[in-house]
């Protein structure tokens, strides 16, 4: 009798201590490929992607890269840096500390999706891809095969966790799962950054200022896009190409280097964002930086009470517009009762101490309550500033600020002769009426942000901290809680106040509608705090990047109709699911989600 043995159907799998790549081809012929690929990418750009300029940015050229071409030319040119580094070409060891393979899968998978996207793009807009000219399927073919190199290149295997040989079905999915995602994670993690080197101080602070330059170039480039396409083919090529940066360890250096010469670096990033207004030919584009920074500064302040102090403040916006009714209750507006027009140094103070009492008149009763208790409570507050500002229309309540149709024709500010209503001629440059608000506005988020510097490094600061990790640890080390927290709440709503008057000069009108819990466009509360916590809480940049990214993207994906809040809403579950601590977050707290991370040697008090 014969007997067959029956082939043994487990599939082969790398040993767990043995790099490997996700394609089973050599490391060197890996690498081969995904620098020869991100070379051809950059050649493409420089040839035709389509024969008709029906596609927005006139792809049609030869020899000048134009639209998307320019973000994948970008793209390109980083993954090529990043794999010759890779092979350890003289003189660029710098721009790898923590290693080069994960920032050039980052690199050629972001150029990969924007050549992917604009070629599909193409495709689909004019009918196929008979409208494909050569440079267009060379990017395609090129960053596809620079893909696979960078996926093949290796990377250590985590090992399987052990699993219940008797596990259910659902479980032994889950264990494989989490296996494969671990994997995933491994495969794009890079090593832990080597020190940087003392650098004489001049050539630190040139550091940082190449540093400022191109991040005022890369946020002037997405503000100005001019189209819908460039904006998503930006986000993707921005998202990835700051991942690869990151990964390469390029990004813990600057920030090395900016810690040691943090109020330079303060006083640089406030002079690159004064500059902006002068890379505009027009005053459309600094409209939307005035209310970026509006945003940013509300958010800043926000940042005090929930990052800070750990208070969570669901109706903060009404803060703001406290601010901005008692601004233009007393600004000269014909729609106020009151017919009085203070200067601009008088509004302020008005508007700032309406925040302020308010502040302390809901803060005093309420702030004895802890989490979502203290929540509910905020949000009832901002609801019912809202629906009060409503009535008090002369029917249903006093005649103050004139219902549902608010208080209109807010005249401009005119501080000191200057007029901040028309358009001046700076050193040959026409600043506009937003741009005029745009400086006035980055001198009031300059006062914030040292506000919230000096608190945070005060013993007030300390406290809050205290509260926040654990209050009653706190209460036992014999910090006055409802003092403290009062104080948080008291300097919060000041700051949104300041903030809320300059809003009321810049928007004309003040309504009940603009402070809402939440809508479509901020700010609201719930925009407000998700600036907070998607930027990082208990920082400075945190907020202002968060505020900037909430404002703008919106703004930007108008194209998408419906499904505007839908998309949002999804990038921000992902980011919160893989990115909990924000993206620039504090370093203690992204120990508390990262247990693994390194201790660092320093704690910050607030992550400034």
């Amino acid at each position: 009798m014969t007997t067959q043995t029956a082939a043994d159907k487990t599939v082969a799998r790398p040993a767990p201590n043995t790099p490997s790549g996700f394609i089973g081809i050599p490391a060197n012929l890996a690498r081969a490929l995904a620098t020869g690929g991100s070379v051809l990418a950059v050649v493409s750009t420089f040839l035709a992607w389509t024969w008709t300029a029906a596609f927005p940015g006139d792809l049609t050229f030869y020899g000048y890269p134009g639209g998307l071409q320019v973000l994948v030319l970008v793209g390109g040119a980083l993954a090529t840096l990043f794999c010759l580094a890779s092979y350890g070409v003289r003189g660029l060891g710098w721009l790898t500390p923590a290693g080069a393979d994960a920032a050039v899968k980052y690199a050629v998978l972001g150029t990969f999706a924007t050549a992917w996207y604009t070629v599909v793009s193409i495709s689909a807009e004019l009918g196929g891809v008979v409208n494909l000219e050569p440079g267009g399927f060379l990017v395609a073919a090129a960053t596809l095969i620079a893909l696979i190199g960078a996926l093949a290149l290796p990377f250590e295997r985590p090992e399987p966790d052990p699993i219940d040989p008797e596990a259910s079905g659902w479980e032994q999915f889950r264990h494989d799962a989490a296996h494969s995602m671990a994997v995933l994670r491994a495969a794009f993690a890079s090593g832990s950054p080597r020190p940087v080197r003392t650098l004489p101080s001049y050539a630190e602070i040139l550091i940082i200022v190449a540093v400022l330059a191109v991040a005022l170039i890369v946020f002037t480039y997405g503000i100005g896009t001019e189209y819908d396409e460039l904006f998503v083919g930006f986000l993707i090529t921005a998202g990835f190409g700051f991942g690869a940066l990151n990964r390469s360890g390029l990004i813990a250096h600057a920030s090395q280097i900016s810690a040691r010469h943090q109020n330079i670096t303060v006083c640089g990033a406030f002079v690159a964002a004064a500059l902006f207004p002068f890379t505009q030919t027009d005053d459309q584009y600094a409209t939307l930086g005035v209310y970026i920074l509006i945003f940013a500064t509300v958010a800043l302040g926000l940042n005090i009470v929930v990052g800070l102090a750990g208070l969570l403040d669901l109706g903060y916006v009404a803060f703001l517009g406290v601010g901005a009714y008692a601004a233009a209750l007393v600004s000269g507006s014909p729609s106020s009762p009151f017919g009085v027009h203070f200067p601009f140094w008088a509004a302020v103070l008005v508007g700032a101490l309406a925040s302020l009492v308010f502040g302390v008149l809901i803060g005093a009763p309420t702030l004895r309550l802890r989490g979502d208790y203290l929540a509910i409570v905020t949000l009832g507050f901002g609801e019912i500033f809202r629906i009060a500002v409503n009535n008090t229309d002369g029917t249903s309540g006093p005649d103050l600020t004139n219902g549902s149709n608010g208080i209109a024709s807010i005249p401009d500010l005119n501080i000191l002769g200057f007029d901040l209503g028309v358009a001046h001629d700076i050193g040959g440059f026409t600043i506009g009426r937003f741009a005029n608000y745009f400086f006035l506005m980055l001198l009031i988020t300059a006062v914030v942000v040292l506000v919230f510097r000096r608190s945070g490094d005060s013993r007030i600061g300390r406290a809050w901290v205290a509260i926040r990790e654990d209050e009653t640890a706190a209460l036992a080390m014999g910090i006055n809680g409802f003092r403290v927290k009062l104080i948080a709440f008291a300097v919060g709503a000041t700051l949104a106040g300041l903030a809320g008057t300059v809003q009321a000069h810049v928007t004309y009108t003040v309504t009940p509608e603009q402070y809402l819990f939440a809508g479509t466009t901020p700010p609201n509360s719930a925009f407000l705090l998700a600036a907070v916590v998607l930027g990082g809480m208990g920082t400075i940049a945190g907020p202002l990047l968060g505020a900037a990214l909430l404002f703008l993207i919106p703004n930007k994906l108008q194209f998408l109709g419906d499904y505007q809040l839908l998309a949002f809403g999804i990038a921000l579950v992902l980011l919160m699911r893989f990115r909990p601590e924000g993206l620039i977050p504090n370093r203690r707290r992204q120990l508390e989600f990262h247990e693994e991370a390194d201790a660092p040697t320093v704690l910050s008090k607030t992550g400034a």
